[in-house]
């Protein structure tokens, strides 16, 4: 019993923890983020050790997590503290060379550049121009002029404006109301489209989508 409070402790513990640190953890994983999250985890599982000195390691977690926080807001402030904590992104190919210097500071390898390469769909180390290694450990590249893809800018072809971001109105014939308010409309407008394309109900309809143009996607059943 004692251990199934100790997991519901901690559980609901990291999880307000966790929200108030914020998303940085998860989507900027720099090595100072996985070190401090993997030693959040050690101190839980020593939490939930009945055993253990459970109050003691609940406070050093908290207090611990109080740092990180800390450190988070200071790193949003000071821009040489977070370069010290994060580190700075640094350039491995520069005008289409590769630059072994820069590679060796980082522990890495012509085969590790290749790979990182060819996660970015780069299969030639010719069609880089620029190659940013970025503090979470991900590769920024800049292809050559010659190598990068021709945009409708570059063939003056007309465009039109997008009026709003994709979004999903109805899933499974139920109407996603927030959606829609988000996006100023309502549901007899969202009706009227629907009768426009001989579909009595939002029942009748497995999803449909607000298009860039203000238009809508639907499929059936």
């Amino acid at each position: 019993m004692k251990l199934i409070l100790n997991v519901i402790i901690v559980y609901i513990t990291l999880l307000i923890l966790t929200r108030i640190l914020g998303k940085k953890q998860l989507n900027q994983l720099t090595y100072f983020n996985y070190i401090t999250g993997i030693t959040m985890g050690t101190i839980a599982a020593d939490v939930m050790r009945v055993q253990n000195n459970k109050i003691a390691n609940f406070l050093i977690l908290v207090f611990w997590s109080f740092l990180t926080l800390i450190t988070g807001l200071i790193n949003l402030k000071s821009g040489k503290f977070r370069t010290f904590v994060d580190g700075k992104p640094t350039i491995v190919v520069g005008k289409g060379k590769v630059l072994r210097k820069a590679l060796q500071k980082n522990r890495l390898n012509m085969d590790d550049l290749t790979m990182m390469l060819r996660e970015n769909n780069i299969f030639s180390i010719t069609e880089v121009e620029y190659a940013i290694l970025e503090p979470d450990g991900k590769l920024s590249v800049m292809k050559k002029p010659q190598k990068q893809q021709i945009t409708k800018e570059d063939m003056k072809v007309p465009t039109s404006a997008i009026n709003c971001i994709p979004c999903e109105i109805i899933t499974d014939g139920n109407i996603i109301h927030r959606n829609l308010k988000e996006l100023n409309l309502n549901e007899a407008w969202l009706n009227d489209q629907l009768k426009q394309q001989n579909i009595n109900s939002a029942k009748e309809v497995f999803y449909a989508e607000i298009q860039t143009d203000g238009s809508l996607f639907i499929e059936k059943y």
